[in-house]
């Protein structure tokens, strides 16, 4: 998953100084140096304060991008399986970005600002290989298919800042800060929103299952808007409480429970395949994506509770009767909001139906595991 920068060095946010001001203990992340935990607070508790209160997760290591241009619509659609031309202005999608096999190369949130602009995030494990991959579907556009179907500006946006403002609290924080009627911005939405001076985009929406925000900043303003961000009920968050609660939502980690041999369909993901683009789009991998669609999948994303000890990933998922191997976990921990073992991963079709009784391999013992509906917790997006 790690994509680091020239000579093997980690690459840093805007805000590593700042974090280490703020006590984070740093780990290699996806090519970055990021903050797992801040001072005594563990990930356990942090994780417990975002689901009650209010967290502040730095994620300016995700690739943000504008996609601009009279063949912007076309282009993404073309990349991903998505609706973008049925997709209102300032609203977002989760997508996918597809290879020929229709295999994931990554998932991406895209959102729409125009017929001709868009704001697309990816993710930093991925960056080079998304950015190599769509720097060469951008030549074969602008070679094939641009003087029909129009040009495309791609502006990737470095050393920009993202901070995901994410809990119960968190519009409550925010609209302290801004004359604009947070209200109006329900999930799925995004704006151009004044705060105390600054003017930035920010996006309802997140990782955690609760409702939030991300909220997307120009390099000179990043630190000063983090500290803006990050007064009390706001605890900074690290990566622990990040994967623990984006796990408890039901929410994919690219290079876990997502990677290029993995098809939308078989990831539980059919819904960002656009209706009318299942049988008619023109996108790349489609072939692949339709055989599933018109077949099945051959394994399919499930979620799991497992008895007894937290399965890890790679742990073997067999069948009870048979003890056949079925399939794997991709994502497992303790849930600190449930208190028991939960897990993600994939098994062979048919063994997929909610209250499946299956078989997980944890420390060389197998442990009884029912196959239990995503998310684990219910989640808490605001819909006005």
């Amino acid at each position: 998953m790690a994509s680091a920068a020239a000579g093997g060095q980690l690459r840093r946010t805007p805000l590593y100084d700042f974090h280490v001001e703020n006590g984070a203990k740093m780990v290699p992340f996806a090519g970055y140096s990021m903050p797992l935990a801040y001072g005594s607070v563990g990930a356990i508790a942090s994780h417990h304060h975002v689901r009650k209160s209010v967290g502040l997760f730095d994620v300016s290591h995700m690739v943000q991008h504008n996609f601009l241009g009279s063949g912007a619509t076309a282009f993404l659609e073309w990349i991903t399986p998505s609706s973008l031309s049925k997709l209102a202005p300032y609203s977002s999608t989760l997508s996918v970005i597809l290879n020929e096999k229709g295999g994931i190369i990554d998932d991406t949130v895209i959102t729409k600002h125009a017929d001709d602009a868009f704001y697309v995030v990816t993710n930093a494990g991925r960056r080079d290989r998304d950015l190599a991959w769509i720097k060469e579907r951008l030549e074969e556009w602008d070679s094939t298919r641009a003087a029909e179907a129009g040009k495309v500006e791609h502006e990737v946006l470095e050393d920009w800042g993202l901070l995901a403002l994410q809990g119960p609290e968190a519009a409550q924080y925010l609209q302290g800060l801004t004359s604009f009627d947070l209200r109006e911005l329900t999930f799925g939405k995004s704006a151009f929103v004044p705060l105390e001076g600054y003017n930035l985009h920010v996006a309802r929406g997140g990782y955690t299952g609760e409702d939030g925000f991300e909220i997307s900043i120009p390099p000179s303003q990043t630190v000063e808007v983090a500290q803006l961000l990050s007064k009390p009920p706001v605890q900074l968050t690290g990566l622990g409480a990040r994967d623990s609660l984006r796990l408890e939502a039901g929410m994919c980690l690219y290079g876990q429970d997502l990677d290029e041999d993995t098809t939308p369909v078989e990831a539980g993901l059919t819904w960002v395949i656009g209706k009318e683009r299942r049988e008619t789009g023109d996108f790349i991998g489609a072939e692949g994506v339709r055989k599933h669609l018109k077949d099945g999948p051959p394994r399919r994303r499930i979620g799991i509770v497992v008895e007894e000890a937290p399965a890890r990933q790679g742990a073997k998922i067999f069948a009870p009767s048979s003890q056949e191997l079925i399939g794997a976990v991709t994502s497992g921990i303790p849930s600190p909001t449930l208190g028991k073992n939960i897990a993600m991963g994939y098994v062979q079709s048919g063994y997929h139906k909610k209250g499946t009784e299956l078989l997980v391999e944890v420390r060389n013992k197998l442990r009884k595991a029912v196959l239990t509906p995503m998310p684990f917790v219910p989640t808490n997006y605001y819909r006005g």
